[in-house]
């Protein structure tokens, strides 16, 4: 590696801003924050939902008396 063209590589505090979670990584950045962390995201606390739209297939179904 050339010497004096990479950026500064540091520990990096990463701050959610949605539930104020904290913890730490790598980067050149000092500091930064994320709208969602794993601690307040649906999809990694289970809370996620599934809506159901009305499809194409669902308007089929119901226009054909399928079930």
């Amino acid at each position: 590696m050339k010497k004096g063209i990479h950026p500064k590589y540091q520990k990096c505090t990463v701050t959610c801003v949605s539930c104020g979670a904290t913890f730490e990584t790598g980067s050149v950045l000092s500091e930064i924050k994320v709208d969602t962390c794993s601690n307040c995201h649906p999809f990694y606390t289970g809370k996620q939902r599934y809506v159901q739209a009305d499809g194409r297939i669902d308007r089929f179904n119901r226009k054909y008396g399928k079930k």
